[in-house]
């Protein structure tokens, strides 16, 4: 294997475990959020990383994931809003309390 492929996948592997860390530890919606995207981030940087190290003339990883940051965004967009509509209404937005929602 190629010493300058481990350097990446183990680059992202940290990054997925920060966010795992994140995910685990956050309470708020934001924070997990962020989190969620760092494990998004991490899978695309390990896609391309052996992507570019096996077939370095071919471009299609890097389509693919332009299209997984595309479709990330808009769930990182959408949840923002439904955050935004529990703001609006004074509900917590502190995950561990959402359950109280149900009326």
């Amino acid at each position: 294997m190629n010493s300058h492929l481990l350097e990446w996948l183990i680059m992202s592997l940290f990054i997925f475990c920060v966010g795992i860390y994140g995910l685990l530890t956050r309470k708020s919606g934001v924070g997990l959020l962020i989190s969620l995207e760092l494990m998004i981030n991490a899978g695309a940087l390990n896609f391309i990383s052996i992507h570019r190290f096996l077939y370095p003339a071919q471009v299609d990883a890097q389509v693919f994931v332009l299209f997984v940051i595309a479709i990330a965004a808009a769930e990182v967009l959408l949840a923002l809003a439904l955050f935004m509509l529990l703001i609006k209404k004074q509900q917590p937005v502190d995950i561990t309390q959402l359950n109280h929602l149900k009326h």
